[in-house]
């Protein structure tokens, strides 16, 4: 063999390895986005099961405006009807008064005016 075809074969290999690495990393990726779609699907259940329609919809609403906040107000929810410490469904009033209690609680600010 001369150098020119062990160079090729080497290539070759390295190719084989490149591919077959790319191709887990795609699967791993799939699985763990199939894993967060069913997580998600299922979080989505849950909340059907523990929301009226139109708190469902305020929820909806609010994910538009704060996602970041909706998804902790989705995550306290959930626990909240885990523990038994609401009365399921949840309706749009007391949703709206779950959300107040927590907004008031993120801002809780003091504002000191000095005159001088």
């Amino acid at each position: 063999m001369s150098s020119d075809e062990d160079l090729a074969e080497i290539r070759k290999r390295r190719m084989a390895e490149l591919q077959a690495q790319q191709a887990t990393q795609e699967h791993a990726a799939e699985a763990q986005a199939q894993a967060q779609a069913d997580a998600e699907a299922q979080k989505q259940a849950l909340m059907r099961k523990i929301l009226t329609p139109e708190a469902r919809q305020r929820l909806q609403n609010l994910k538009l405006v704060r996602p970041d906040f909706a998804a902790q107000m989705e995550l306290q929810l959930l626990q909240l009807a885990q523990s038994g410490r609401v009365q399921l469904p949840i309706t749009d009033e007391l949703l709206k008064k779950l959300l107040e209690q927590i907004m008031n609680q993120q801002t809780k600010r003091e504002i000191n005016i000095r005159r001088v």
